[in-house]
Parts: structure tokens; sequence; C-alpha cells
């Protein structure tokens, strides 16, 4: 009894050959495979939350692959924001410096020393399902990608397998079949919605292939935060920094990004100051704000172009941040406020102490943004 998952391939945002090569061996190489659906969509970024692309990963069921060009990270975080959710799943597709050393355990063990900070995740249900996220800018090939895949295929139809030893004859076949594919339907019907449609290929039984559906969709680029909830604390900084109205709270005063096309294209202010490093811009070309999974120890950032030869500046994140939002509200014929209005609390929190040298360094170290 095999698991059906569904293989997510989102665009690129342009139509570059090397891109759509890559993103079409991939289909082609998993659309006959047994046990895999495959659903094509436009870049994930760029898909709003009421159109034909969302809607219909939001109407899939089961355990699901996106493969995406952007990074795991924020691949996992911009679905979070569309209501896909799911249990981490592991993936071995890596970046090449990703690699595990001691300095990497001896981090984990600094963290786990550190505070424990209640996060907003913590009091949110998570699915029972797997979701993994590929990062297709890693290999210039799919065959990497399809390996993977059909990796993921194979593990969690060796847990069906056990979970069936576990059972014995204690489960009917009727049980099984409805733990492996719920009962709800989750089947992904043909849908029109103004200029974007779905070409539904026939459906398919547990071990049988699927046509690919493909979802054809235009929107526009766009920009706008994603919050990670995994790291969030629901401090409200980003809400007291940001002077746009790009962010609000639901009914149980949780943060959110209630007005993502409030945002300034290009504006990655807010960002600099969450001191949990939770908000995310996935096209940013800095990668730390990008998604990178990025190693860091007690929220301070490193920007490790500074190590490579960009100008020095005396600016911290903080001003950096401000700096930046009077760009943005000079460029809307709004006046600057520089660091009058929504600095961090964290800052006014400081010892009015004179430094020493090992504030001179600290110092040092916040100019540095990763």
């Amino acid at each position: 009894m095999a698991k059906r998952i569904t293989l997510v391939v989102s665009q690129g945002q342009s139509a570059n050959p090397a891109k759509r090569d890559l993103e079409e061996n991939l289909v082609s190489a998993l659309l006959m495979e047994p046990g895999i659906d495959v659903v094509v969509v436009p870049h994930l970024y760029d898909l709003h939350p009421d159109g034909t692309g969302i809607l219909a990963l939001q109407g899939t069921g089961g355990h699901m692959v996106v493969a995406s060009w952007l990074f795991e990270r924020a691949a996992r975080w911009v679905l979070d924001r569309n209501d896909i959710r799911g249990q981490v799943g592991v993936t071995t597709i890596k970046p090449p410096d990703d690699d595990f050393d001691e300095d990497d355990e001896e981090l984990e063990v600094a963290q786990a020393e550190e505070e424990v900070k209640p996060r907003v995740i913590d009091s949110r249900p998570t699915p029972n399902r797997k979701l993994y996220c590929l990062d297709l800018r890693i290999h210039n090939s799919a065959q990497p990608y399809i390996d993977e895949v059909k990796r993921i295929a194979a593990e969690l139809n060796t847990q069906v397998v056990e979970l069936m030893g576990w059972l014995g004859g204690d489960a009917k076949p009727a049980q099984l079949q409805r733990f492996v594919q719920p009962t709800n339907d989750t089947a992904l019907g043909e849908i029109v919605r103004g200029p974007s449609t779905v070409v539904r290929g026939e459906s398919a039984t547990a071990t049988a292939p699927a046509n690919v559906v493909r979802i054809t969709e235009e929107p526009d680029r766009r920009w706008y935060p994603v919050i990670e909830y995994a790291r969030c604390t629901n401090c409200m900084e980003c809400i007291d920094f940001c002077l746009f109205g790009v962010y609000g709270v639901d009914k149980i005063e949780t943060i959110l990004v209630e007005q993502p096309d409030n945002c300034r294209k290009g504006c990655p202010a807010c960002s600099r100051v969450c001191p949990e490093n939770a908000i995310i811009f996935p096209q940013h070309k800095t990668p730390a704000i990008a998604g990178a999974d990025v190693k860091d120890a007690g929220g301070m950032k490193i920007d490790l172009s500074r190590l490579f030869g960009a100008p020095e500046t005396a600016e911290d994140s903080i001003a950096v941040a401000a700096r930046e939002r009077d760009e943005q509200l000079l460029l809307a014929g709004r006046e600057a406020v520089g660091l009058n209005v929504g600095i961090p609390k964290r800052q006014t929190e400081k010892s009015p102490a004179a430094k020493d040298e090992l504030d001179d360094l600290i110092d040092a170290l916040d100019n540095y943004q990763l």
C-alpha cells in the first residue's frame, strides 16, 4: 500500500532556459513515478492568497515536497503564511557549505543553554503530514532533485509498512487505507478564477501514475515580509517600526503580515530591527535576509559581505533600518522620522555607563549583518 505524495514545482520568475529545463526535466522524470502526483505552479512568493495556485495547494492533502527557487526556510514560511503547513521534512539537499562540524555542535549546545523564550509556533497545531522544501538553486541539473524525491517517497512508504507491521492483524484494510489517504475530499478539481486556470490530469490510485497538474496564473512580482513563527516571540517591534501599515494582529493578538502589498519594494528595514531574526524577505540579495539558514547566536547578525571587501560603515543595524525607512518615507512624500519613531525597546534598556573596549568590540560585531 503505497502512500501518495505531491511534488510541487514552483517555477522561476524569469523564463531562463536553464531554469525551465531543470523544472521540466524534474517534472517529466517523476510524472510517471508510482505514488507521486506532480503540480506545477508559478513562483511561490508571487502567488496571491485567493488565487488558483494557493487554493490548489491548500486543497492538496498528504505529504508534500515543494521544489522552488527560494531558500528552504523562506519557502516553508511562505507556505505557512498561506495556511499550507506540516511537520518539517528533513532533506539531504543542502548548500555545499552546510556540512555539520564541531563548531555547529558547540553552537547548538550554547543555544540550548540560552534562556528559552516562548515562540508563536508553540501555540499552533501542526498537521500530521510532512512538508519538504527543496532549493532548486543548489544544483544545476534535475537529477539530484529526482533522486531526493524518490528517496523521500521510499522513506515515507517504509514508515507505512512499519505502521502496518505494528498494527498487525488488529487493523482492517479499510482502516489502513483511511490512515494513508484520509477520507476528506482533497482532490484537485478544475478551477477557473479570473485569468487563472487549472489544467488537471486524470486521478490516480495509490500505486498508479498521475498526469501533471499545471496551474496557469500570471501574478505580478511581489515584495513583502514573511514571518518565521518558529523564531517569532510576538514582541511587536516590527509593527512599532513599520510606518506603512504592513503589519497587524489577529484575534488572539498575534503579529501577522496583514497588508503585504503595502510594503515598499526593496525595503528590508523591519528585518533588521527584529531581535529574533524572524522576518524574511525572500527576494532580498542578502542571503540572511532572504531566508538562508544562517547560524546565529543571541540574535547577532554578521554580514559576510563585509568580510570580502564591502565598504565599512559606522552604522549599526538599527541605524541602517532607520535610514532605509526614511528613504521610503521620502519617496512616498512623507517626512523622515529618523530614530524618533518605533525604535526597538531593547535599545532604550541599554546601560548609560561609559563604553569600554569590550563594548567597542561588541559594537563592531553588531555592524556585521548576516
